[in-house]
């Protein structure tokens, strides 16, 4: 089943996204403007396609669809179209990809607001923090509406012991709170030192305030997420995050607005230091989704005890482990390293210091 997408994904995507990737970053001194433009078109295209068809891949196994079930057991792509257009992938595709570009954006202004800050390519570091609070305002909006609610209410809809689990909902309800801070107690199966929003989620999945949500009571304990405080965290950090990171794309597009974003020293070094929490929400929501589709490994067809290969020992699953782990560690510092010296030599290689931001916050261009 998965063997579709993902050969779909590195047969167009994939050889798409590097072969531009090549153009735009060692053709600068080779190709027009135009091209470079094309290249990054391209790019942009490349890149969103893969991640249509990754999530292609990841909706079949939240919400699967279009599959025959051969009498070995073995499962086979039924309608290519159907695994396409899996009413899953729709909102946690929309979701994923505006969170890759609020992630984006606040590099951006994090550079333009370390370069003004520093009084390095000011010109440059204005239009970094034009374009991506923009870009950031407007991606932080349609991640918590229409993509963030349309996903949460279909968890409730196809996947309601996750929900139940990731909002700490242990006991069946109307007129469901939205707990905003607790701590579960798996002993007592309650919210510690809750604080509560009364009957919000009711309203939120159902738009209804007397609406009845289902807890995990209403549901077996063999089938519950293998670790539901660790999937209730991570969705709570990633609501979190998210909530903090639109506020503060929402001021500084306020600011912006104004005039007062380059004169607004605290501000600025708050978008600076804002950089890796996108990072972490997304982590956050990758583990949501994954910790809650457990104990399944394709949702209510294969658990993922039963994924588990008879012809892979754990010696070798331990082995192919720790070799990823370094392989990565290894990208993420060569990253490190890389993109310090790019920010450091600026995007006009030769040009540094023009003028610091003084205390009282002007700037000249």
């Amino acid at each position: 089943m998965i063997g579709q997408t993902l050969a779909m994904e590195g047969i167009f995507a994939f050889f798409l996204e590097s072969s531009f990737l090549g153009v735009l970053l060692y053709g600068e001194e080779r190709f027009s403007p135009q091209v470079q433009w094309f290249a990054a078109l391209m790019l942009f295209l490349g890149s969103w396609l893969s991640g249509y068809f990754i999530l292609a891949t990841n909706a079949w196994m939240q919400h699967p669809v279009a599959y025959t079930v051969a009498p070995d057991g073995r499962l086979f792509v039924s309608s290519l179209s159907g695994l396409l257009t899996n009413p899953w992938l729709l909102w946690q595709y929309t979701h994923n990809m505006t969170a890759t570009v609020v992630t984006a954006a606040f590099v951006m202004v994090a550079l333009g607001a370390l370069y003004l800050l520093s009084g390095q390519h000011v010109a440059h570091a204005k239009t970094f923090l034009r374009t991506g609070v923009v870009a950031g305002a407007i991606a932080c909006a349609l991640m918590i509406f229409p993509t963030g609610d349309g996903n949460a209410k279909q968890v409730f809809a196809h996947q309601p012991l996750k929900g139940a689990a990731f909002e700490g909902l242990f006991h069946t309800e109307r007129g469901a709170g939205l707990i905003l801070v607790g701590q579960p107690n798996m002993e007592t199966l309650t919210i510690d030192n809750p604080l509560v929003v009364p009957r919000a989620l009711s309203f939120l999945v159902y738009e209804d305030l007397w609406a009845e949500l289902k807890g995990l009571d209403a549901f077996p304990r063999e089938q519950w997420p293998d670790n539901v405080p660790l999937l209730y965290y991570t969705y709570h950090i990633m609501v979190g995050l998210g909530t903090i990171l639109a506020s503060v794309m929402a001021l500084s597009l306020l600011m912006l607005w104004r005039g007062w974003l380059f004169k607004s020293k605290w501000l600025l070094w708050l978008l600076m230091l804002s950089a890796p929490f996108p990072y972490i929400a997304t982590t956050a929501g990758w583990m949501t989704a994954e910790l809650g589709r457990q104990p399944w490994l394709v949702y209510g067809v294969l658990r993922t005890a039963e994924g588990a290969s008879p012809l892979v020992h754990a010696g070798n699953a331990l082995f192919t482990l720790l070799g990823f782990l370094g392989m990565y560690l290894l990208l993420g510092l060569l990253f490190l390293f890389f993109i310090s010296q790019t920010i450091r030599e600026g995007p006009v290689p030769g040009v540094r210091k023009t003028s610091r931001l003084p205390v009282d916050g002007s700037v000249e261009a």
